[in-house]
């Protein structure tokens, strides 16, 4: 979302600890106030962990089982008892100082994920050193206007906002899959992180504005900015209720084509919004959120009470769970595999569940038994030969037989699906179908691996655009194959996201899309303005297009004339 407000900076040094030491004879208290402060530290963190799962989820909520792992480390304990007994330094800077050179370390890693270990280390070094008292750390609540400003917030920290008091926040670092930014999302907080150094050209109490759609930070707007960005606010919370009363409305085109609209969720607390924008299922369960930020694997029973979880609460509605879609490099700690040079295009997706088959097989058991009285799909992500998905379904069928010699309930009736993400699927795609019960076609991966293009890249960010025509022949081809054998078929990528892209993927023959809940309501008004006719027209003439510039003018044009009203929010 947007916020406009004043800005409150926030001081992520000022609570480091200077060299400190204690008489040889307070040692013993000292360590014996550290070893209180450990136990202070840990049921504070079980509280944040017990609001969170109740307020947002069990996922987000296990950030902070995390955070109690790293305070039973029995090292960490020994090296600051080693400090305090042979240098008699105080509890505060034996817990700063192996904390800080910990953060560092993961930090110089270089890696995504070993920042956010870092972060979760720095998090619980203020935790503790919150405990241990005696030295206030940063406030970070505001007046009702503020808009926090600092270097980092931690999962902690971010959790801790008040909504009334903070209206969003801004950092220097950070990316939107680490813990900060999903706490964000689930408190639908607007947020903007990952922006590079900018602190020390602001003033405290300064006229801010954050758009954590597009990802812009305003400092000092005019007042002609601050109007545009008010009446953008104002029209999104009139639009939002005009599109609320769509709910209950059936996606169909007002030429009677009926349209299935499904959500991507990442956590349990999400059905219930989803459900309230009126999904009809969920088309994408992403679930690797459960084996971030974990030292070790999620167990059988921790997978399946949130997979569970799901399931009964959408009922006879269909739910699409994917398997793990992560690279090795994510889950390090997890899975001890060798660095590799290029994560990207190595062990990952179905490629390492079929590498760690244990791992795997525990995934699907609680799937199969989560799935029991539900409409349970499982969907293998990132598949490239028929080999990796004959192997995988051959465990599946495994598990399947495991779990019935053992006495135990599963789901009955089990679709089994692939994501059609990369060019070599698409290929084989007619012999793939033989073997599926449906296909999601996952366009945000397919427009990479076409396209060969890292879509984080500034300088050949260009290029990522699912409007190429070399990608929608892909996608067409995939469409009709298909439909031609008769297996489910649906589209759940960025585009499904965009009501123009949406309208021209109903024309090539999609029947079913699959995108964040906040974004169904728009891509339904968008399905029940028009024809079917017309979509299929838009598709054959966006066909005979040869660059991607050509096609983006013309949908924009297509758009703004067929649907005008429309045009004007999109």
């Amino acid at each position: 979302g947007v916020a406009i407000g004043k800005a409150l900076i926030l001081d992520r040094e000022g609570y480091r600890i200077t060299r400190s030491q204690i008489p040889k004879s307070d040692r013993d208290n000292e360590k014996s106030r550290l070893k209180s402060a450990i136990e202070d530290a840990k049921s504070r963190l079980d509280a944040q962990r017990q609001r969170s799962a109740s307020n947002l989820g069990e996922q987000i909520g296990a950030i902070f089982s995390a955070h109690q792992g790293i305070l039973q480390d029995p090292n960490l304990t020994a090296e600051w008892n080693r400090l305090i007994e042979d240098d008699c330094y105080s509890a505060e800077f034996a817990v700063s100082s192996v904390l800080n050179r910990y953060s560092q370390a993961f930090r110089n890693m270089g890696s995504t994920a070993m920042s956010e270990r870092a972060t979760d280390i720095r998090d619980v070094e203020r935790t503790l050193l919150e405990a241990l008292g005696g030295h206030p750390l940063d406030e970070t609540s505001g007046d009702g206007q503020s808009i926090l400003l600092s270097r980092d917030l931690t999962p902690s920290e971010t959790a801790n906002l008040d909504p009334d008091k903070v209206l969003g926040f801004c950092t220097e670092v950070g990316g939107p899959g680490g813990h900060t930014a999903i706490v964000a999302r689930g408190m639908e907080l607007p947020a903007v992180v990952g922006v590079g150094s900018f602190l020390h050209r602001i003033e405290s109490n300064a006229d801010i504005i954050i758009d954590g759609f597009t990802g812009c930070v305003i400092l000092q707007p005019t007042e002609e900015v601050v109007d545009d960005y008010r009446r953008q606010q104002a029209a999104s919370s009139s639009r939002a209720e005009r599109l609320g009363g769509l709910r209950d409305l059936p996606a169909e085109t007002q030429d009677g084509h009926k349209i299935e609209l499904l959500a991507n969720i990442e956590f349990p607390s999400e059905v219930q919004p989803c459900l309230s924008r009126g999904a009809e299922g969920v088309g994408l369960y992403r679930t690797e959120f459960l084996y971030l930020g974990k030292e070790t694997e999620p167990t059988e029973e921790e997978q399946y009470e949130d997979y569970r979880s799901v399931v009964e609460a959408l009922g006879e509605r269909p739910v699409i769970m994917r398997t793990l879609d992560l690279g090795a490099d994510k889950i390090s700690s997890v899975v001890l595999t060798d660095a590799e040079s290029n994560p990207f295009l190595g062990l990952r997706s179905i490629r390492l569940s079929l590498r760690q088959p244990k791992m795997f097989r525990r995934q699907l058991r609680a799937m199969l038994r989560a799935g029991v009285g539900g409409n349970l799909r499982i969907m293998f992500p990132l598949v490239t030969t028929l080999h990796e998905l004959r192997t995988a379904r051959l465990v599946l069928r495994q598990v399947i037989d495991d779990l019935e010699e053992e006495g135990l309930n599963l789901a009955e009736r089990i679709e089994v699906g692939m994501m059609v993400e990369v060019p070599a699927a698409v290929m084989m795609l007619e012999h793939f179908v033989d073997e599926v019960d449906f296909i999601s076609i996952g366009t945000n991966d397919l427009i990479q691996y076409t396209m060969a293009v890292d879509r984080g890249n500034e300088y050949v960010a260009d290029l990522y655009t699912g409007h190429d025509p070399a990608v929608l022949r892909l996608i067409r081809r995939s469409v009709d194959i298909a439909l031609e054998a008769g297996v489910g078929l649906s589209v759940c990528g960025e585009m499904s996201a965009q009501p123009s892209t949406a309208l021209l993927l109903i024309g090539m023959g999609v029947t079913t899309l699959s995108a964040p809940p906040a974004a169904l309501p728009a891509v339904k008004q968008a399905i029940r303005s028009t024809n079917y006719a017309d979509c299929v027209q838009l598709a054959q003439r966006v066909g005979e297009l040869l660059t991607a510039r050509e096609i983006d003018l013309f949908i924009n044009s297509w758009f703004a004339e067929t649907l005008p009203e429309l045009d004007q929010e999109v």
